[in-house]
């Protein structure tokens, strides 16, 4: 950990200069195909413990005075993101609840991890026994039937109820992709993608039927949370939205309607839903996969607002209890970083402008997009500080979930994440968790 945190400060200044040529969207929980699209070969490390007093998170972060590490994130992004109303009263509702966490523990209970294989793995288990894990991904790898992958959940489920977990009142985040048609990772409904859900003669309807189905399989396992539904608008046939028939329609009334549809009806079914990816891929082209590396999306802003982020202001409506940020570009809306990773657009445009308060939701912090801000250390730093909520571990293929929260850990002591925004991201984050089922 101290590794991490000697990192973050050095490799931030380099990242002040390459900032402005980066051009990002991931969307690794977003591909299509059976499942995820590679699989991992290996085991993750364990999470590294203490090697020095002070390093377990005991001690209180700097005082708000500039030093190295907070000069150099503000290089990148200007001011961070400030915390909002609604994380401000979430803060005062948990705050005792959150008193009872160690600053590592705290790093941790944001960080969704993923791994490899069809089991559950040790140090995973113990990372969840001790507080340090939020939630997991499940991808096509980790799954080879219903009864397996229940009974997995069953030991991620009893490890999070241990004792020596501060944190056990509130349910993991357990996620899937499971959009439908093409894409999704557990056997099952919903078997009609998001296309044919919009060219159907009623979309609403078939979108609800969708919805339902889908929070019915996934709580048949024991999973609480859905990357899905998709509300991007797509422009062309073939497009990367519209090769997977991943986008309800080209028509962002219609998206609006299907989406909010999906939506209620899968949270009515114990499920929470997640509207991505703000603001928006419809335009992106089919080799435009931030997977693989930087994505720009030069629409105007006008367009953007009153075409692409159409189906959000739908989607709040409806009550989607997460948003996830694309990882693209959009110049007429932040001239140098993705979405995620800009408090202009995850707190100026989604939150002030749109009106979402509920949780946000990183994509994949180990996306190709990402290449030129540093380690994953690092990323997980910049994403929190740019205002998002839950921390998403992963890539096309399992990525260490320590990393992210070392590097959260290490933002919030150096101070480059500031005490109330890391704790009010977390408690905001919290209470959602505490209404999902277990």
């Amino acid at each position: 950990m101290s590794r991490a945190r000697g990192k973050i400060a050095a490799t931030a200044v380099v990242l002040a200069t390459a900032a402005g040529s980066a051009a990002a969207c991931s969307s690794s929980t977003s591909n299509a195909s059976g499942g995820a699209s590679a699989s991992h070969s290996g085991t993750l490390s364990p999470a590294p413990r203490p090697s020095r007093p002070g390093t377990d998170g005991t001690h209180s972060p700097p005082a708000d005075t500039p030093n190295s590490a907070q000069r150099a994130a503000a290089a990148v992004q200007g001011p961070a993101a400030p915390a909002t109303a609604g994380q401000l009263a979430a803060l005062r509702a948990q705050g005792p609840e959150i008193a009872r966490l160690t600053p590592r523990q705290m790093a941790g209970q944001r960080v969704i991890y993923s791994y490899n294989g069809l089991s559950a793995p040790g140090w995973l288990l113990t990372d969840i026994r001790n507080g340090d894990v939020g939630g997991v991904i499940f991808f096509a790898f980790n799954i080879s039937s219903e009864a397996q992958i229940r009974a997995v959940i069953a030991k991620m489920v009893a490890a999070n109820a241990s004792p020596q977990n501060p944190a056990r009142r509130y349910p993991l985040l357990l996620m899937t992709d499971q959009e439908g048609g093409l894409v999704k990772r557990l056997p099952g409904p919903p078997d009609i993608s998001e296309r044919q859900i919009g060219s159907s003669p009623d979309p609403a309807s078939a979108a609800a039927a969708a919805g339902s189905s889908a929070a019915a399989n996934l709580r048949g396992v024991g999973m609480n949370v859905n990357l899905a539904p998709v509300i991007d608008v797509y422009r062309q046939a073939g497009d990367f939205d519209d090769q997977f028939q991943r986008s309800f329609s080209m028509n962002p009334a219609v998206v609006s309607l299907a989406g909010a549809a999906f939506i209620r009806a899968q949270q009515a079914g114990h499920v929470a839903a997640t509207a991505k990816h703000f603001p928006g891929l419809g335009a992106a082209s089919a080799a435009a996969n931030t997977d693989n590396g930087p994505v720009v999306i030069n629409l105007t802003a006008a367009t953007l607002r009153t075409f692409d982020e159409v189906p959000y202001q739908a989607a709040i409506k409806a009550g989607s209890k997460l948003v996830m940020l694309s990882w693209a570009k959009y110049p007429a809306l932040d001239g140098s970083l993705p979405a995620g990773l800009s408090p202009r657009i995850v707190v100026g445009e989604l939150r002030d402008r749109v009106g979402y308060q509920g949780v946000t939701i990183t994509d994949a912090l180990g996306a190709g997009a990402l290449g030129a801000y540093g380690t994953l250390q690092n990323k997980t730093m910049l994403a929190a500080r740019a205002g998002m909520d839950a921390l998403l571990c992963t890539a096309v293929k399992p990525l260490p979930g320590w990393k992210c929260l070392n590097g959260l850990l290490a933002g919030f002591r150096d101070g480059a994440v500031g005490k109330t925004s890391f704790e009010a991201g977390l408690a905001q984050l919290l209470q959602l968790r505490a209404t999902l089922p277990s």
